[in-house]
């Protein structure tokens, strides 16, 4: 089993960070487009947008250094009127197939949790596919509690 790190993403990671991104947007049936999802993870660290969180194995800091991050989540700021308190949308969520099982997933969303803790924020979001039985599973063993009350919806807006 490694011995696993969490730390906050830079843009020395962007390599390794859009890859990760990219495969995580394959998981959810999009195309491959590394070019874009490079500038899209550039973009979001460059201006502030969100807290990229990365996992490494630390067990062998030479191998940990080349063969980049297990893992990522990324989070976004908002605020919950009805609890007129700051939130965080933990929106993307990926562990690479290979480190799958090693506790990366765990990790990532503890550390995420001391974040939010941190910058004062009364809860974390997060949505995922129904059919996403293990992850759902992690949340549950973590105390996350899914909505029974609300749906979801989402608009797609015309341009």
């Amino acid at each position: 089993m490694p011995t696993l790190s969490v730390r906050p993403a830079t843009l020395v990671d962007l390599p390794h960070l859009a890859s990760l991104f990219d495969s995580y947007r394959q998981f959810y049936e999009q195309p491959p487009a590394l070019e874009a999802a490079t500038r899209f993870i550039r973009a979001r660290m460059e201006t502030g947008e969100s807290t990229i969180l990365v996992a490494e194995d630390t067990t062998a800091t030479a191998t940990a250094t080349t063969s980049g991050p297990l893992g990522f989540c990324q989070l976004y700021p908002s605020f919950c009127s009805v609890e007129m308190a700051p939130i965080f949308v933990l929106y993307d969520l990926f562990v690479t197939p290979a480190a799958r099982g090693t506790g990366a997933g765990k990790a990532l969303l503890l550390a995420a949790h001391d974040h939010a803790a941190a910058q004062g924020a009364k809860r974390l979001d997060l949505t995922t596919a129904k059919t996403n039985h293990t992850a759902q599973a992690l949340y549950k063993s973590l105390g996350w509690v899914r909505d029974e009350v609300f749906y979801a919806y989402n608009l797609r807006v015309k341009r």
